[in-house]
């Protein structure tokens, strides 16, 4: 592959999951604006992640990753937004308790608009119409009209996504992550459930050593770490003339950078090596996630690497493994060896929500038990490779949702239909990401034991 590099030269690549825009000139005007806008994340902060993604990989912190399966236009407020935000840091709580590391919080949102799908088309009654593609490029209506890629909708997202973003930020960085909050982030429909008094046992255990430590000197107001968190966002870079639009370069370094989100991802479909998403996706210095499936060989991961990190830095390249629960063991064992007899630098995440979708009663739904297998899968292979399972990539909500089957609440096929709100793909609620949470961080105990790591104080807002 040529060394030659521009936020344009994948237009000159074969390129999979395109829209078909009806007027172009519509939208090379509304990509020319885009340009022109401020950017929504910023170089010096994409580098602060790839810094602690390194720790990730060399074994000494854990990434979460999770958000919305496809943001939504009419689904945008504050009271969603925090509640998102609630759920993440009890997962984050929970699993830094647990393994007395780091854990590097990254959101699937502010950015997560974009869909591939396995068909273009989809037909319902009779009637087939453009699939769709997610609210950055048409509408979920099934009409003709809504179904048409309209790049007006590419400013919505920025808009969405610059509004996002500053209250995320404020959350993070205003007080709400304090750890003195610790006991009042549990939502309201979560609280009789059996995860609410597990985590309410590890919330005291948090408030006790805060009053130890304030008697010792040390607070919330003197140890910034303990009132704020680093917090940062992540989409799949599907729509590439959003993301050039969105691509400059670092004053500071002369390096381009993503300036969509702090980190993006190549999905399983657009990840040919020869293809516009992996040649977009090399050029730019963000941290960079690979969704691997089944179909990807030994040999074909290597050469992505390649191309992706040629200087083998760590933190620069995560690789998200989405098998589904019943192939984890046939196929993860291979790509890790292969990247470990190499000397590649890389974080594995777990993503156990792709390869575990079924329908039921007419609805698509991942359930619980086999997310959680995928999940247990993946730590078990880790642990016989001896490397570090560094991560999971979820698709969640902090909305009372009924979208998987099954968990502590034991949601059924017929339950489905009661609060099915997803405009794309099913997410797991807050009781079931809280769960998934206690699963992860009983495995990262397990690893830790099993490593005779030294436990080191460590806090959720590292």
């Amino acid at each position: 592959m040529s060394t030659a590099w521009k936020p344009d030269t994948w237009r000159a690549k074969p390129i999979q999951q395109v829209p078909a825009y009806p007027d172009a000139g519509e939208l090379a005007a509304v990509e020319a604006r885009l340009a022109t806008y401020p950017p929504l994340v910023f170089a010096g902060e994409a580098r602060k992640l790839k810094k602690q993604l390194a720790t990730v990989a060399a074994g000494e912190a854990f990434l979460l990753q999770g958000g919305d399966c496809a943001e939504s236009f009419a689904e945008h407020g504050a009271d969603n937004i925090r509640d998102f935000f609630r759920v993440f840091l009890q997962m984050a709580v929970v699993l830094t308790y647990a393994a007395a590391q780091p854990v590097v919080k990254v959101g699937r949102i502010a950015g997560q608009f974009a869909k591939p799908r396995s068909k273009p088309t989809e037909v319902i009654d009779g009637i087939e119409l453009p699939a769709y593609r997610g609210d950055i490029v048409n509408g979920t209506e099934f009409t003709a009209e809504s179904r048409i890629p309209d790049p007006q909708r590419q400013e919505m997202a920025y808009r969405q996504s610059a509004a996002t973003l500053n209250l995320l930020r404020a959350f993070a960085q205003g007080g709400y992550a304090n750890l003195d909050n610790v006991h009042t982030w549990m939502l309201g429909f979560v609280k009789g459930s059996p995860q609410a008094s597990r985590y309410a046992q590890i919330a005291e255990r948090i408030t006790e050593s805060l009053a130890f430590m304030r008697a010792c000197g040390v607070d919330p107001e003197t140890a910034p770490a303990l009132r704020s968190t680093d917090f940062y966002t992540s989409h799949e870079a599907l729509l590439l003339g959003y993301e050039q639009a969105l691509t400059r370069v670092d004053s500071t370094s002369g390096d381009w950078y993503a300036t969509s989100g702090h980190m993006i991802w190549i999905g399983d479909r657009t990840r040919q090596p020869d293809h516009a998403h992996v040649e977009f996706a090399r050029g730019v210095k963000n941290p960079i996630g690979l969704k691997c499936g089944p179909s990807l060989q030994p040999d074909e991961l290597l050469r992505l690497i390649d191309i992706l990190n040629p200087e083998n830095e760590a933190g620069r390249l995560t690789l998200i493994a989405r098998f589904g629960a019943d192939k984890v063991y046939e196929h993860l064992p291979q790509l890790i060896r292969a990247v470990e007899r190499e000397g590649r630098k890389v974080v594995w995440s777990c993503d156990p929500m792709h390869g575990n979708t079924i329908t039921l009663n007419a609805y698509k739904t991942r359930p619980f038990d086999r997310i959680l297998r995928e999940v247990e899968a993946f730590f078990a292979v880790h642990r016989a490779e001896g490397t570090h399972a560094g991560g999971i990539h979820i698709e969640m909500t902090g909305r009372d949702v009924t979208e998987c089957t099954g968990g502590a609440t034991a949601i059924s096929a017929e339950n489905l239909s009661d609060r099915y709100h997803t405009h794309c793909d099913p997410r797991l609620n807050a009781d079931q990401a809280l769960e998934l949470a206690f699963l992860v961080a009983e495995n990262l105990k397990a690893e830790r034991d099993h490593r005779g790591m030294p436990v080191r104080l460590a806090v959720a807002g590292e």
